[in-house]
C-alpha cells in the first residue's frame, strides 16, 4: 500500500521538458517585461499556488530602494505566483539577477500546484541574508509586482492582499532596465 501511495504521488508531479526548467516567480518577475530583461526565453506556463508558504520582505535591495520579496515557510498558508518555463541557457542569468553568487538569495526547489490541480516541480529563490529592520518594499517595486499579478491573472483575493502590503513610499528611479512609466500607479 505504501509503495502504491508513493507511485501515485510521483505520477501527479509533472516533469520539465528537456533543455528547459520551470521557475516559480512571486516578485518583480511576475511581470513579463521584467523577466524578459535578463531571460528572454521565459514563457508563461500557468498561475501557480505554493502551499505552506507566504510572501515576505526581508532584505533591503539597493536596486529597488526597499525590501525585496522572498518566500517564507508558513504551515497552513499559501501564496500565488507565475510558473515560467525558461531555456536552460538562462539559468545562470536568472541566478545572477536573483543575487545567488552574492549570497542574497539561494535556489529553493518547490512543488507548485497549477490551475488544473496538477503538481509541478519548479525552481524558486529564497532570501538567505539576515532580516532587515525596515521590511517594507518600495512603492515602485510593489507597483511592478501588482502589474505582473494582474497581467497574469492571479486570484483577486491575492491581488487585494498584495495591495494591502505597506510600502516605504519610494517611487523614484530604480536600477532595472524596465520602462517604469508603464507600471506606476
Amino acid at each position: 500500500m505504501y509503495l502504491l501511495t508513493i507511485a501515485c504521488v510521483l505520477n501527479m508531479v509533472k516533469v520539465t521538458p528537456k533543455n528547459s526548467f520551470l521557475y516559480f516567480a512571486y516578485g518583480s518577475n511576475l511581470l513579463t517585461d521584467r523577466i524578459h530583461v535578463n531571460n528572454p526565453s521565459a514563457r508563461k506556463v500557468d498561475v501557480g499556488k505554493l502551499k505552506d508558504y507566504c510572501l515576505g520582505f526581508d532584505y533591503f535591495s539597493q536596486r529597488w530602494k526597499g525590501a525585496a520579496a522572498t518566500i517564507m515557510k508558513e504551515k497552513g498558508q499559501h501564496m500565488y505566483g507565475v510558473l515560467w518555463e525558461l531555456d536552460d541557457e538562462h539559468m545562470k542569468s536568472l541566478d545572477e539577477q536573483e543575487g545567488v553568487e552574492k549570497g542574497i538569495y539561494e535556489v529553493h526547489p518547490v512543488t507548485v500546484e497549477i490551475t488544473n490541480g496538477e503538481l509541478v516541480q519548479a525552481r524558486s529563490y529564497k532570501i538567505i541574508r539576515p532580516p532587515e529592520t525596515d521590511k517594507r518594499p518600495s512603492k515602485v517595486y510593489m507597483d511592478v509586482i501588482l502589474k505582473g499579478a494582474r497581467e497574469n491573472g492571479l486570484p483577486e483575493e491575492y491581488i487585494k492582499y498584495l495591495e494591502s502590503i505597506e510600502h516605504n513610499g519610494y517611487s523614484g528611479e530604480v536600477n532595472v532596465n524596465l520602462d517604469l512609466s508603464l507600471v506606476k500607479s
